[in-house]
């Protein structure tokens, strides 16, 4: 009777551990799916765009619609830099995209470093401030900003688009910040005992550890800027300093190009590639500076 008891324990054991298995493959497969269907969404009006950049003019409105434009018109990716100077448009947008990134980064992540480990009255409850500004629309600060840079005689110039990232971004720094508390005390301590400064100690020490945090940064400051269309709407007249979401729109109607839609789809997806380039070259460091910043707070 002992004998028959193990046994049928030994089977009991093995059943339950056999129903995990398969209750672990079952759940498995039932997140893969729901990943699977959430991408195939995702990227549903990405192939609509691609789809429609190769159709021709007609061919856009047909319904049904045709998934796969037959003959291709691979001419319409010319047809947007003859139509329009989409280069000159995409080097603008390079050039504040990268004026951008830089003011960003350096601004936000020395402001980040004081707020998380110089010692000065008031810095928490300045900190509190800073991050209240995130409340704000951005709609509140249009119209004063607007007169500012109409005094300082800097419309139709870059400056409004490149100025304001070299005095910090409240959430930039709010993530930096907690990015550095979790850097060890100790590392500093020992800079100190070497004689390093505090600016030494931010440049030679806890930038290169940040690389994660500082790609993030970088990359939700490039994306901003890049398809940023209502701030140069506001401050630039001229077509020749057009940036690419300016651009883009000449192909929703106007009166040089009119509503050419098979163009607008072309055009929104040679602007989408810088991104989904930068994206992919970057997106390991970029889910590193997303994660750890929520560590310690």
């Amino acid at each position: 009777m002992a004998r028959v008891s193990q046994l049928q324990a030994v089977l009991t054991a093995r059943e339950r551990l056999a129903t995990r298995r398969w209750r672990r493959r079952l759940e498995t497969a039932a997140s893969l799916l729901i990943i699977l269907v959430g991408a195939v969404i995702i990227m549903i009006p990405l192939a609509w765009m691609v789809s429609t950049s190769l159709k021709r003019p007609l061919d856009v409105y047909l319904f049904p619609p045709k998934w796969v434009p037959v003959p291709p018109q691979w001419g319409n990716y010319a047809e947007v830099f003859s139509a329009v100077p989409f280069g000159r448009y995409m080097l603008n947008s390079a050039f504040v995209s990268g004026m951008v990134v830089l003011g960003s980064v350096l601004s936000s992540s020395l402001a980040a470093y004081s707020f998380a480990r110089l010692r000065s009255p008031g810095r928490d409850l300045i900190f509190m401030v800073l991050l209240s500004t995130l409340m704000l629309p951005g709609a509140v600060t249009i119209v004063p900003t607007f007169i500012v840079f109409q005094k300082l005689g800097w419309i139709n110039t870059f400056k409004p688009l490149i100025v304001p990232a070299f005095f910090g971004n409240a959430f930039f720094i709010f993530l930096l910040r907690q990015f550095f508390l979790t850097i060890p005390l100790e590392l500093e301590d020992a800079a100190r005992i070497d004689g390093a400064s505090a600016l030494q100690i931010f440049w030679r020490v806890i930038l290169p550890l940040s690389r994660p945090a500082i790609i993030t940064v970088a990359i939700f400051a490039f994306i901003g800027s890049w398809n940023d269309f209502f701030t140069p709407l506001i401050y630039i007249n001229s077509e020749d300093m057009y940036t690419v979401a300016l651009g883009i729109a000449n192909f929703q109607g106007s009166a040089r190009v009119g509503p050419q839609m098979h163009l607008l789809m072309a055009a929104s997806f040679i602007a989408t590639l810088p991104v989904l380039l930068v994206f992919f070259l970057a997106q390991r460091l970029f889910i590193q500076g997303i994660v750890f910043t929520g560590i310690k707070g």
